[in-house]
């Protein structure tokens, strides 16, 4: 233990001392990176703060956490059961993952009371992650299990609970890996512009004009901490339960597939989350100035005298957004599928490299942007570094997960040949693991617009980010919500042209 631990603890004093004497000199970005020592000190003069703010982002995280997670579940176990209820619910999915935090936030405000907003994204934040992995767990079974409860006369229940329950732990906990930072991340995201007392983000707001980058950089450490205390948390459970865990044979393909749905399905897939939208707008009694309809949303873009304005508005935003979204999601799955390799060839750099991996994920962007805005300026390059920081992470995890499940006697066959670890990752572990690479591509994609939008909204000034800020000060309602809808649509294509992609592969 002590031999792999040594080299980790080496690299992390040697970047600790680097990182104290860039800080102390103000090498970097004229000080907007301070020294550890630096951030440790205002941290212990802001002690007396941190204590309710830590306590108000930790309710929100564990209870939205909880409420996420156990609907994802269900939702996985009735997919998998159920296949047309996969179909009929697609566009609703990824609806719930692809809604911009940053136009939820004001209408949940609006909806909803006290701490229920915080409750409402952290537990929108985490379920996509959490079902897509319980989902692909649930589904990629070994078949020859499938094959002896059938012999003995079981069902599809038995088949769910003695087989697919089983086999999906392994993809739950890595999914739920993911979900707990992002638990985190949607309750700060809530608490900006909320008006509550306490809170990480409420308090990281507040002292955004305060010239003080130590206090922004121990804020978000501290929110870095707890997402990073969640995460490792749920890995060391992993290790736990199933670390001599492995699959016994690649059942890259057990999954049967079921045919195209028909016309009535798809339409009514199309229809759903419209119709939903319509009638919880209904049931929340919320003014339609604020709440736009899908007859409002009509009515906006192609009706009304300023249609022709939002018109040209919105398709110059669109263009700025969509190269930069699918640059970010294609370098963000290039950097987790290397990580993810590397963590399978050179273990300890991985591991070294990790918790860097873990920053970028879970401190706050509104901390974070800062620095890379004076690092790389305001233009592609940020936005770039942006997009990938909140899409490779979950990617990573993922396809992880799917090279570590990989069959061992796969590996024991191309090593008897004199295969080098190299040519077993190319001709095993990589095909084995490409229905993890695909669910890591599903997870990408709504991240990765996303991330372009915060990037737009809190740096750039540009594209869809920034039409949409613009229209929260002049009250443009009906310009958020277009953008938001948008945005989810796009998602939509993306992520359908994906599952395409990979129904492709499995014929």
């Amino acid at each position: 233990m002590s031999v792999q631990i040594q080299p980790q603890l080496r690299y992390l004093l040697l970047g600790l001392i680097a990182w104290e004497f860039v800080g102390d000199f103000d090498l970097v970005a004229g000080g907007a990176l301070p020294s550890p020592s630096e951030i440790l000190h205002q941290a212990w003069l802001d002690r007396g703060d941190y204590g309710g703010h830590i306590a108000a982002t930790l309710q929100a995280a564990a209870i939205g956490f909880a409420i996420g997670n156990l609907v994802a579940i269900f939702a996985a176990l009735c997919f998998v059961r159920w296949p047309v209820t996969a179909k009929l619910c697609q566009g609703i999915n990824v609806a719930l993952f692809a809604l911009p935090p940053i136009a939820v936030v004001p209408i949940l405000l609006i909806a909803f009371d006290g701490m229920t907003p915080r409750y409402i994204l952290a537990a929108i934040s985490v379920y996509f992650p959490t079902m897509t992995a319980m989902l692909v767990g649930l589904s990629e079974i070994d078949p020859r299990a499938a094959d002896v409860v059938r012999a003995y006369g079981g069902g599809p229940f038995a088949l769910l609970r003695l087989v697919r329950l089983r086999s999906s732990m392994p993809a739950l906990l890595g999914g739920l890996r993911v979900a707990a930072p992002n638990a985190v991340l949607g309750a700060i995201l809530a608490e900006f512009g909320g008006g509550a007392r306490w809170g990480l983000g409420t308090y990281l707001l507040g002292s955004l004009g305060q010239a003080n980058p130590a206090r922004l950089w121990g804020i978000g450490l501290a929110a870095t901490l707890i997402a990073g205390l969640a995460y490792f948390a749920f890995a060391l459970l992993a290790r736990r339960m199933t670390g001599a865990t492995r699959a016994v044979t690649i059942a890259s393909g057990a999954l049967p597939q079921s045919e195209r749905g028909s016309w009535i399905t798809l339409i009514v897939a199309i229809m759903l989350p419209f119709i939903i939208w319509w009638l919880l707008l209904a049931l929340l009694g919320i003014s339609p100035i604020v709440a736009k309809t899908p007859f409002g949303l009509i009515d906006y873009l192609f009706l009304a005298g300023t249609a022709e304005s939002a018109q040209t508005r919105l398709l110059a935003a669109l263009f700025e957004t969509l190269p930069l979204a699918l640059l970010g999601m294609a370098a963000g799955l290039a950097i987790a599928l290397g990580l993810a390799v590397l963590g399978e060839v050179k273990p300890a750099v991985a591991r070294t490299l990790l918790p860097i991996a873990l920053v970028t994920q879970t401190m706050p962007l509104v901390a974070l942007t800062p620095l890379l805005v004076l690092l790389l300026g305001r233009g592609i390059a940020v936005t770039i570094a942006i997009t990938v920081s909140v899409t490779f992470f979950p990617a990573f995890v993922t396809i992880a997960q799917g090279l570590q499940l990989v069959s061992r006697a796969a590996f024991d066959l191309c090593r008897a040949y004199g295969a080098s670890p190299l040519r077993e990752l190319w001709l095993v572990a990589l095909p084995s693991a490409l229905p993890y690479l695909f669910a890591a591509a599903k997870l990408a994609v709504p991240r990765a617009l996303l991330g372009v939008m915060i990037a737009e909204w809190l740096a750039t000034g540009r594209g869809l980010g920034n039409l949409m800020n613009q229209s929260r000060g002049f009250l443009d309602y009906g310009m958020i919500w277009t953008v938001a809808i948008v945005s989810v649509l796009i998602s939509l294509v993306f992520y359908q042209a994906i599952v395409l992609v990979e129904r492709r592969w499995r014929r």
